[in-house]
């Protein structure tokens, strides 16, 4: 039924009566509207990619318990939008007292104020509607939150313009909690508010209700409660009261994603690829986009970086979009009019990548920077393993290796490219099987071209170097053989040479 007819207190008696408006604890309308989905085969959450079959069961799971649940994760693991997404479970309006800063049900008010107008209005009391959107109320946590901006306080003022003695229950200021009432209330990174302040949410997690300033003034709050946290903070002591953690019905862990497909899923989804007015379109090779996301992969497991901290998704996604624009930057120097991103782009992201890690004492000696490219390199040794280990690169190799050099830049246009990489027999022929297209454009064998050089250069098949650009592998580090002693006769006495294996 619609709503739009619904504008007195009185109708919305006759319309509750009759089933047209349902009237349900919050916690119950999330149940309700979730089983609808799961029936209908409805997409739960938007725009969530990867917890198919392991975060979302268990929210499913908590929810359908009408639990308070916390998401528990490192940083970028979706956790916020998980919790916002809970908007889509929520009815699309609801009748509240109008002005109301709790969102009165006009059936059964809490606050003194709502009790007035009803008792004097009656059934003429206008009603208002509230949307899904704004029955969300979120909060990060951090050390200054009070109990004031948390449950409420005292207004003196208002007591004052009112005259009005401050016992009184209108002169009540109320906080976040109240104003979220008949809706969902998150908190951010728990861990991080002052004891007192989690001590102050007992009450709400187990019977629903808060006190303001010790008045004898009981709310009973409509809330679903959800929280995130680190793991490591919420599983320290001093960090987190442990009589809390026993009042929160579901502690469901977050995860970065399993596998490369669903990371690039994720950037695809988040990063700003679709550029406009510079170039008329920007391709992006299915193997620079693998190596953008390899890079987090790598990084989360090596051990000069921090993974208490975490590598966030947002790496890929922001390195993604640097990619593009120096992609970009080229085309337009170059008056081409498709911008295809190369894996020399990624160098060019270093400054997206460098910010997006904490390090161990092993990677601060070394430097974020040369860390990355350390990074880089792996990731692209990584794909490339995949692309091109079917592929014989033996002629370009000893071309190489017979005192070959070519020189490349990240700036240099596609037809340069491939005049220089003609140099090499065979090169462009062999970049074509190297995931690109059998009918590329110049940009996109460029960027093939491009793709094979730095796979070789990543697996140590040919080198690399500012002066000579790419060249024949490095010799294997030489070690000195032992010492020995020179014909005193020719070299003088005591003379010694180390000789080098």
């Amino acid at each position: 039924m619609s709503t739009s007819g619904i504008t007195t207190l009185g109708a919305l008696r006759q319309a509750v009566a009759h089933g047209d408006v349902p009237r349900r604890p919050v916690r119950e309308e999330v149940r309700n509207n979730l089983i609808r989905k799961l029936r209908s085969g409805e997409t739960l959450f938007p725009g969530i990619i990867g917890y198919d079959d392991s975060v979302v069961p268990q929210m499913v799971n908590a929810l359908l318990s009408q639990h308070n649940f916390i998401l528990l994760g490192l940083r970028g693991q979706a956790k916020t939008r998980l919790l916002r997404a809970l908007t889509t479970l929520l009815d699309e309006t609801i009748p509240v007292v109008p002005g109301c800063e709790i969102n009165d049900d006009p059936l059964e008010p809490l606050c003194g104020a709502c009790r007035q107008r009803i008792a004097s209005e009656g059934d003429r009391l206008p009603i208002a509607w509230l949307s899904r959107d704004l029955r969300y109320v979120e909060k990060l946590a951090t050390p200054d939150v009070t109990i004031a901006d948390m449950v409420g306080d005292i207004d003196p003022i208002k007591a004052a313009r009112s005259g009005l003695q401050l016992s009184s229950e209108l002169t009540m200021h109320y906080g976040l909690l109240p104003r979220a009432n008949r809706g969902i209330f998150a908190i951010n990174e728990l861990p991080d508010l002052a004891g007192k302040i989690q001590v102050g949410l007992f009450n709400i997690l187990q019977e629903g209700d808060i006190q303001i300033k010790g008045y004898p003034i009981r709310l009973p709050l409509d809330l679903l409660m959800a929280f995130t946290a680190n793991p490591e903070d919420y599983t320290a002591r001093g960090k987190i009261i442990t009589p809390l953690k026993d009042r929160i019905g579901s502690e469901i862990r977050t995860h970065y994603p399993t596998g490369r497909a669903d990371a690039m899923a994720i950037t695809a989804q988040e990063a700003w690829l679709a550029r406009n007015g510079a170039t008329s379109t920007a391709e992006i090779p299915s193997f620079v986009a693998e190596i953008v996301e390899e890079i987090a992969f790598q990084a989360r497991q090596d051990r000069r970086v921090d993974k208490r901290s975490g590598v966030s998704q947002r790496l890929p996604i922001s390195a993604m979009e640097n990619v593009v624009s120096n992609a970009e930057r080229r085309a337009l120097a170059a008056g081409e009019q498709v911008a295809v991103a190369r894996v020399n782009d990624i160098y060019a992201a270093l400054p997206s990548i460098t910010g997006k890690f904490e390090m161990e004492y092993e990677g601060e000696l070394k430097g974020a920077e040369a860390v990355a490219r350390d990074l880089i390199r792996a990731s692209v040794a990584n794909v490339a393993d995949g692309y091109l280990s079917h592929l014989d690169t033996r002629q370009i190799i000893e071309w190489f290796d017979l005192g070959g050099s070519l020189q490349l830049s990240d700036t240099m246009s596609a037809a340069d490219v491939l005049r220089h990489a003609r140099q090499v027999q065979g090169l462009v022929e062999l970049a074509r099987s190297a995931g690109v297209p059998s009918n590329a454009s110049e940009p996109m064998l460029a960027s093939g071209v491009d793709f094979l050089l730095e796979g070789l250069y990543a697996t140590k098949k040919i080198g690399r170097s500012d002066e000579r650009g790419y060249h024949g592998a490095e010799s294997p580090v030489r070690k000195p053989a032992r010492e020995v002693n020179l014909d005193e006769e020719t070299r003088g006495p005591g003379a010694r040479k180390k000789y080098y294996n």
